[in-house]
């Protein structure tokens, strides 16, 4: 039997998936894209979740940019506003009518469980055991394989212990006590769903005390535009940077970059989350210790004077994040894996996004070490897929990676 070559296969159907297929498919490239479109958003997410992002950072890409949020918005007849949060049920249906629309038939609704290289050629293994072979790979596996656990946490069974990541329906917590370990918008939003759903939440962090962004004002002047301009990362000429142009976050120090990354956005809860928040219990300054497991869990802490606590639980969640570590692309075969090169287990890219692997290309949170915060959200996918696409173009057809697509500055 005959193995069906493309030109580049796309691993993950999330936006940043999605939006690379358009721009290759634009560039008339055989593509294919392999998981089911959405499934992170669709099934890892809490139901009656909202974006952090606005609006108009939250677009998908597509070369003539036809299919925004904004035109689903107005196809849908749903509201699309500045300062107007979007529920994820109604993201994840843009994100399936972006499919629709920019890669259409492109997609296979299956899981990749291998990836191997021979030559200038990829082996694609799919769960069903259908293979594919393809000239390129692009990997956007997104943030799933990335859930960061505390080590105080990492002996828990998964009966009593889940990261935020894993959440969805949380009608099943209803009646429980709740640890929920974090401080960011993830934490603080979480307990929330879980307290309108029943449960008996409790947020535990480190911090002192919880930090909540700043009611967005739409209107502002022109000097306060051109003074703090707006961007997909809020306003401001540093976030301007991040966020318009990664391509320059690259040729910083490496150092600086991990710093940028972990510090721009930095744990928080939308303005629109301080109300609701209010009556949720919250142990603040606490350092997780120990979590021993029992008839529920008992958590032990220490306070910021250094006198130790415990909080007994039915169940926790672990809202603590995610930290890119090449060793976690387990659809890659072992030595496929182990030719990535990599800092701090951060894999290195070049200014195409593409690995130390000939072919080989990264896109979406792993690439945040590269590229900075803005990988880190949807906004990122347009300078990924506009920067990614030519690249695979040359690589297909042999030549030299052609430079990335620039934005031109504007003031917001």
């Amino acid at each position: 039997m005959n193995t069906e070559t493309v030109d580049v296969a796309v691993i993950g159907a999330g936006p940043y998936g999605l939006s690379v297929a358009a721009y290759a498919i634009s560039a008339g490239l055989e593509t294919q894209v392999f998981g089911q479109p959405m499934n992170a958003w669709d099934k890892h997410m809490p139901t009656g979740m909202l974006l952090k992002s606005e609006p108009f950072a939250s677009h998908l890409a597509d070369p003539a940019g036809d299919f925004t949020l904004a035109a689903y918005c107005r196809s849908r007849g749903f509201p699309y506003a500045y300062a107007r949060p979007t529920p994820v049920e109604r993201f994840v249906d843009y994100g399936k009518w972006f499919c629709e629309q920019a890669v259409q038939d492109r997609v296979t609704p299956v899981n990749v469980v291998d990836v191997a290289k021979q030559d200038e050629l990829f082996t694609v293994t799919l769960e069903t055991g259908r293979q594919v072979q393809a000239r390129a790979v692009v990997l956007a596996v997104g943030f799933l394989p990335f859930a960061r656990i505390p080590a105080a946490l990492a002996s828990l069974p998964s009966s009593v212990l889940a990261h935020s990541c894993q959440l969805n329906d949380l009608s099943c917590y209803a009646g429980e006590k709740v640890a929920v370990i974090g401080a960011g918008q993830s934490a603080i939003e979480t307990a929330c769903l879980l307290q309108e759903a029943g449960a008996y939440p409790h947020l535990i962090a480190r911090t002192a005390a919880l930090k909540w962004n700043e009611t967005p004002v739409e209107e502002r002047s022109m000097l306060a535009r051109c003074l703090a301009p707006r961007s997909g990362l809020g306003a401001g000429w540093r976030s301007w940077v991040w966020s318009e142009r990664p391509a320059l976050v690259r040729h910083l120090p490496g150092r600086v970059r991990r710093r940028i990354v972990r510090t721009t956005l930095g744990p928080a809860g939308s303005w629109w989350l301080k109300d609701r928040f209010t009556s949720v219990p919250t142990s603040l300054g606490a350092q997780l210790r120990r979590a021993v497991p029992g008839e529920g869990v008992d958590l032990r802490l220490q306070d910021a004077a250094g006198g130790l606590f415990h909080l007994h639980t039915d169940r926790v969640i672990a809202a603590t994040g995610y930290v890119v570590d090449v060793r976690r692309f387990s659809v890659l075969e072992p030595g496929l894996r182990d030719s990535v090169a990599h800092v701090g287990h951060a894999p290195v890219l070049s200014k195409t996004f593409e690995s130390s692997v000939r072919g080989l290309f990264v896109v979406g949170l792993a690439a945040a070490p590269t590229f900075g915060p803005v990988m880190r959200f949807v906004h990122g996918s347009r300078f990924a897929a506009s920067t990614v696409a030519p690249a695979l173009v040359a690589r297909v057809s042999g030549r030299r990676s052609s430079s990335p697509v620039t934005v031109e500055p504007s003031c917001r």
